[in-house]
């Protein structure tokens, strides 16, 4: 069993959804990013995405696109992200992580090498945005072998026909983009949730993560509770973008203020029927 089968088997049993924060590797250096890394589980991360900066992220909103130009001016690379990981993972051996990304890093790197690598690193799973279903076989061959999970994509507006294309091969998790269009710009209300959900569990047996426009402690709550996951953003890189200081660079409390956002969700996410506030 994978590392991501297993924790939401472990939540499962336990009768709660996952919280699954997300940084950009290299934001707004390397040093303080691999703090947050470190970090996180201990805050109540179940699992952690952890985004590649590249330099046309075309799903992205101008949150995160602006984390991904902090990441690459510090010298993001894809080999220096799988390094981050790989040392996350001499101390940390059980909690997933999740890299998200575009295809053309991948495609340049080489994509059985970097499957291998990045499985040598102790990646669990990979969402790549930009890849659709017609052309996985590019990646998705070396990813199986290498035993990484290839996270699908559904949206709002992915039909009856076109879900089973988009699902065929999938595993780990599915990460339903709650919203059309770019993150970190609205988010979506319970009731849209609650109704998107049915017809995503009748084609996959898969646990659904729920990201794009979860922002406040009530919404990863309601996001866990009508999914098995909650995925963090937006949200979390403006707590960490404001506060750098006026040339960009991390002071001393960006660190607690992401980690300590981290613990607000993750404490929601336990306790979700506790929260009433409406997923909007």
């Amino acid at each position: 069993m994978s590392r991501i089968a297993g924790r939401f088997a472990e939540l499962a049993a336990a009768g709660r959804g996952a919280l699954i924060p997300y940084l950009q590797a290299y934001d707004p250096d390397l040093a303080t990013s691999e703090a947050i890394l470190a970090g996180m589980a201990e805050a109540g991360a179940d699992l952690i995405e952890i985004g590649v900066p590249f330099s046309d992220p075309m799903a992205d909103g101008p949150t995160i696109q602006r984390a991904a130009r902090r990441g690459l001016a510090a010298g993001a690379t894809l080999a220096g992200v799988l390094a981050m990981v790989a040392r996350f993972r001499a101390h940390d051996t059980t909690t997933p992580v999740v890299l998200m990304g575009y295809l053309n890093p991948i495609d340049s790197y080489g994509p059985e090498r970097f499957c291998n690598d990045a499985a040598a690193a102790g990646v669990d799973g990979l969402i790549v945005v930009d890849m659709p279903a017609e052309e996985a076989d590019l990646l998705a061959p070396h990813a199986a072998a290498a035993g990484l999970d290839i996270i699908r994509l559904v949206a709002p507006t992915t039909d009856a026909a076109r879900l089973p294309v988009v699902l065929e091969g999938a595993s780990g998790f599915i990460y339903y983009v709650s919203i059309t269009g770019i993150t970190g710009t609205r988010s979506a209300s319970s009731d849209e949730l609650a109704a998107a959900l049915p017809r995503i569990r009748a084609a996959s047996r898969l646990p659904v993560a729920i990201g794009f426009g979860v922002r406040t402690p009530a919404q990863a709550a309601g996001a866990a509770r009508i999914g098995d996951a909650a995925v963090v953003a937006s949200v979390l890189i403006e707590t960490l973008a404001a506060t750098l200081d006026d040339r960009g660079r991390a002071t001393p409390g960006t660190v607690d203020s992401v980690l300590a956002e981290v613990r607000a969700l993750a404490a929601a996410v336990r306790a979700p029927q506790k929260i009433k506030e409406d997923v909007r």
